[in-house]
């Protein structure tokens, strides 16, 4: 995993598991790797991971069952989802806007560009 200096690497693993949920990599109820397997796999302290799973728990996207590990609430696809969209608005949106004034496009010019990406 290649991780960015922008933001903190317990929040870039717990992306990396968001958006494994996301794309049905793990289903609900399904156990996620252990805190030790994903450290090793993408060769960090299994502490980063651990935070990372702290707040994924935190935000009642996994669970902890003592003695066999973590699993995907049922819930997880909403939560995730009201979360990251609460992100885009805080963190994206501001810096959209202001890129569109900068360049002098008009919402409508977005949109109808967004709309010819077809994503």
């Amino acid at each position: 995993m290649e991780f960015h200096s922008q933001r903190a690497i317990f929040f870039q693993i717990a992306d990396l598991l968001t958006d494994g949920i996301l794309e049905k990599k793990w289903a609900a109820d399904e156990r996620v790797p252990s805190v030790r397997e994903l450290a090793a796999s993408i060769e960090v302290n299994p502490n980063t991971v651990m935070r990372a799973y702290t707040f994924l728990q935190d935000q009642g996207i996994i669970v902890n069952k003592r003695g066999i590990g973590f699993f995907v609430t049922s819930d997880s696809v909403s939560k995730i989802i009201e979360l990251k969209r609460a992100e885009f608005i805080v963190q994206e949106i501001p810096k959209i806007s202001r890129t569109l004034k900068l360049l002098n496009l008009s919402f409508d010019e977005m949109k109808s560009l967004l709309e010819a990406t077809k994503i």
